[in-house]
């Protein structure tokens, strides 16, 4: 499992988790969204600006 701290947000991600690779969104202990990494769309809840900015700056990183 991948955990990262990020602008307010909780990023986490499963080594083995199914298909397409996605990540997991929090913010205070409550799901914001789930976002497919593979083609960049919503798999659940809803995806803001600054959280599409920071998922850009964490694969930069090579942190998702």
């Amino acid at each position: 499992m991948g955990k990262v701290r990020r602008g307010g947000y909780v990023f986490l991600t499963w080594v083995g988790d199914h298909s397409p690779r996605h990540v997991h969104v929090y913010r205070d202990g409550v799901l914001v969204v789930k976002w497919d990494l593979e083609h960049d769309i919503e798999m659940a809840g809803t995806i803001t600006a600054r959280i599409r900015r920071l998922i850009a700056e964490l694969r930069e990183e090579g942190k998702l």
